[in-house]
């Protein structure tokens, strides 16, 4: 199952790698560090090139990232909140997330677009609170792309690292990236059966 998963992304190319990490960036529940992880294993076999994967998954982290940045900075706050309410609960997020994530942007700056981009903490929350402050477009991208790059570096050269160390062993790597999907799946799944948004919560 697991060399189903890595034929697929492997069949996909780099712009199978970009339109990926688009999505994960837009909707739950595909996880990067699944995607730009087994792009690595496909850099150590020689399957795909290093710089190419890279633009291609960044490419892709920035474009999703914008599409969040664009609805916040076209939508505003009291077109946003009909939209959040109604899907909330398929995107994971209610409209104390937004105001929370809004503050945070607020109290830190813009430079926190950069740095939690580098980090697995917020990285696609962030984007819309920056479009609703209607931060300039162009700092958002560059900090967005210098930050994804940065955390995509990390997914691939580990996914190259992981594939080496394993090498001879692809029973125990093939467990490790069916567990990674089927975690992030589950996890995803059980909140969306349990979703409750917070205000409602409260009431």
């Amino acid at each position: 199952m697991h060399e189903i998963i890595i034929e697929a992304i492997a069949r996909g190319g780099y712009l199978g790698i970009a339109v990926l990490m688009a999505l994960e960036n837009i909707f739950p529940p595909v996880p990067s560090e699944v995607i730009m992880g087994i792009g690595g294993v496909l850099v150590e076999r020689g399957e795909m090139a290093f710089w190419p994967l890279m633009l291609a998954g960044t490419i892709g982290s920035t474009a999703g990232n914008y599409a969040w940045f664009w609805l916040g900075d076209r939508w505003g706050y009291r077109r946003l909140r009909p939209f959040i309410d109604r899907w909330g609960r398929w995107l994971t997020l209610d409209w104390e997330h937004v105001e929370g994530a809004s503050r945070f942007f607020r109290r830190h700056g813009q430079w926190v677009v950069l740095i939690l981009r580098c980090t697995p903490v917020f990285r696609t929350m962030i984007s819309l609170p920056a479009g609703l402050a209607h931060m300039n477009v162009w700092r958002f991208l560059a900090f967005t792309f210098v930050g994804a790059g940065a955390w995509n570096a990390l997914l691939v050269i580990g996914g190259a690292a992981l594939a080496r160390y394993l090498e001879g062993y692809e029973h125990v790597f093939g467990w490790i990236v069916l567990g990674l999907v089927g975690v992030t799946l589950a996890a995803y799944f059980w909140r969306v059966a349990t979703w409750t948004p917070r205000e409602r919560g409260e009431d």
